[in-house]
């Protein structure tokens, strides 16, 4: 529920859309899953458009959508919880507990980490790119594309978990997350989402009018503009874990400037060009 006092909103709706016993179907969740089928949709446009078969996309998705979910795990467990995950190492990919009567439970995925989800597509990629011979660059010059928009859907779906809650703020669309205290917040979980459908949308249309760029020319800005803004925005959150508190940087700024710098390396390093077409 949105109810809006003096110009504050408040938001208090609850993160499950509905629930069968122990099962569960959150809105994050159904974020999650737009997330990849958008990015199917518009992937599938691109594929036709340079003469590659659906069958390859589908291929891809596979890859995709193991590595961002392995990724996004494994990272969240060791960049943020490694004190409680080098103990318990099953639970990285089978979460799980007991009940007041013992029964075992899965209690399903509640840490996953953006960083840790950009490596294991990078990894599964270049698993997919040595099995099917398609070159590397070429492939994230048009994934990077729609990655923004399918981050924009995380991030909404983060604001329906009241969680990646931003600092205090008296800014007249500060929200108060009455499931974590009545304090009015940025809402930095929408400000993050807005700049990735901005950056989608510059990517889209760069892509669409300069067809003839250097191979890792739309990888290297998508690094640049996407991590540089998770850089920024990250001063306006609260830090998730508490090991961050007295930090100049938290962890999700130190682990987005290896990604900014990589970004800034493919688009100064010199390309030679090639005659004829570029090949996938």
């Amino acid at each position: 529920m949105i109810d809006s006092i003096l110009g504050i909103i408040h938001w208090n709706t609850r993160p499950e859309i509905f629930s069968i016993g122990s099962f569960e179907v959150r809105y994050y969740t159904l974020c999650f899953l737009l997330a990849f089928i958008c990015s199917y949709v518009l992937m599938l446009h691109i594929f036709k458009r340079e003469n590659k078969s659906q069958e390859l996309l589908d291929q891809l998705s596979i890859y995709i959508f193991v590595g961002t979910l392995l990724g996004a795990r494994l990272g969240h467990c060791l960049f943020y919880e490694f004190d409680y995950y080098k103990d318990h190492p099953l639970e990285m990919i089978l979460p799980y507990t007991f009940d007041a009567n013992g029964n075992f439970m899965l209690t399903g995925f509640h840490g996953l980490a953006s960083h840790g989800g950009a490596l294991g597509i990078l990894i599964g990629i270049f698993l997919f790119c040595r099995k099917t011979k398609t070159n590397f660059l070429w492939l994230t010059d048009r994934l990077v594309i729609v990655i923004p928009l399918a981050g924009a859907f995380v991030r909404i779906g983060n604001f329906f978990n009241s969680e990646i809650i931003g600092l205090p703020s008296d800014l007249p669309w500060a929200v108060v997350f009455e499931r974590v205290d009545a304090i009015p917040r940025h809402p930095a979980q929408l400000y993050e989402a807005i700049c990735y459908i901005l950056i989608f949308i510059l990517l889209w249309t760069i892509y669409h009018r300069k067809p003839q760029l250097k191979p890792g020319f739309l990888f290297g800005v998508f690094l640049i503009l996407l991590f540089g803004a998770r850089f920024a925005l990250e001063f306006l959150k609260e830090n998730q874990e508490a090991f961050e508190e007295g930090m100049k940087f938290n962890m999700g700024q130190l682990l987005s400037l290896p990604f900014v710098a990589f970004g800034v390396y493919l688009l100064l390093r010199p390309h030679k060009a090639t005659a004829g077409k570029r090949k996938g």
